[in-house]
């Protein structure tokens, strides 16, 4: 048996944090060594602060771990941000500070010059900025929002093979995206809300930083303009997106498609433990892909795409669907830790 590296779980009550201890508790590489969240949980046994909200069977030897502060000092080096925007920026970089290495999925460093805005598959060197942070031996490495995951994962391939001039995309986004306990059921049921606060201007703006190019110690932006609507649907789990592009180079549909069920990056290469070894896959059926059906395939981390047709503004419309808790946050986070790992920036297993 290979040695695990002990982590820590910031913001473990949350939903994301749950997330992340569900991912966590079998995986070949990692082993949960700490869990922490606010003070009002501070001290008490997991299982007592998120018993009602599981999934999942959790082991007996997680539940009964105390939690604590989330201050530096737990017996990890590598921590996974789960934690509120409202707390997470000045949290996690105390832990950086304090040497620990901080995989996040909080919004808070995102846009930073010199920290990492990850999707594995689409810019895997851009973990080169690590080298110019400031924080010793600590570190803080980021993933974007739910939202723009699963639209950079279907851009990258057109991108990489006909250039894009601009995209269009309309967001139905599940309520787990709100966290816990989220939308209020007399405001989603019967129901569509047409507003989620800061959400399309972070798709219009993170998709640009994480397909620019690395530049030293910085990220040159790619230039592309993008128009985003979210929604909020009555979904639990998924986030469906009627994403629009106009090309650069012109291209057949079945081009598009081959583009996206070929496309393979670093994870796959390295056979990461969650990486699927197709991320993208296409549905030729017109009613897919669909959250109920979809958002589960490999483990919640493939990114489903159909209904490919002409637009008659842009060039393509097409829909994309990914799991917002895990592709989206927790396993996209994951992920990107276990490409650190093989890049040698956490220790080796």
């Amino acid at each position: 048996m290979m040695k695990k590296i002990p982590v820590g779980v910031l913001g473990a009550t949350g939903s994301v944090g749950i997330r992340f201890v569900e991912l966590l508790v079998n995986h070949p590489w990692f082993e949960i060594t700490a869990l922490a969240a606010s003070e009002r949980s501070a001290g008490k046994k997991y299982r007592e602060t998120i018993q009602s909200r599981l999934t999942f069977e959790l082991p007996a030897e997680i539940g009964d771990m105390a939690v604590q502060a989330c201050e530096p000092g737990l017996p990890c080096r590598l921590v996974f941000s789960g934690l509120d925007s409202a707390v997470a920026g000045g949290i996690e970089k105390a832990f950086a500070n304090a040497g620990y290495a901080v995989v996040s999925n909080s919004k808070n460093h995102r846009m930073d010059t010199n920290v990492p805005l990850l999707v594995p598959e689409v810019n895997a060197d851009h973990l080169g900025l690590v080298v110019h942070q400031s924080f010793g031996d600590g570190m803080i490495v980021t993933n974007p929002n739910c939202s723009t995951v699963g639209m950079v994962m279907g851009l990258k391939p057109l991108l990489d093979n006909f250039g894009l001039e601009a995209v269009h995309v309309v967001t139905m986004q599940a309520l787990s995206g709100a966290g816990y306990p989220g939308v209020p059921s007399v405001d989603i049921i019967d129901n569509v809300i047409p507003y989620i606060g800061g959400e399309e201007d972070k798709m219009e703006t993170e998709p640009l930083k994480i397909m620019g190019r690395l530049n030293k110690d910085h990220i040159d932006y790619i230039e592309l303009p993008i128009s985003a609507s979210c929604n909020r649907v009555a979904v639990l789990d998924g986030h469906l997106e009627s994403v629009s592009v106009k090309l650069k180079t012109k291209a057949e549909p079945e081009e598009l498609i081959r583009a996206w069920n070929t496309y393979r990056g670093e994870p796959q290469e390295l056979d990461l433990p969650l990486a699927p070894q197709q991320p993208l896959r296409y549905f030729t059926e017109p009613q897919y892909p669909q959250p109920k059906l979809h958002r589960d395939l490999g483990k919640g981390m493939v990114v489903s795409i159909g209904r490919l047709r002409k637009c008659n503004l842009l060039d393509y419309k097409f829909t994309v669907l990914s799991h917002n808790t895990v592709r989206g946050a927790a396993g996209g986070a994951i992920l990107n830790a276990e490409l650190m790992v093989k890049k040698g920036m956490l220790g080796s297993v």
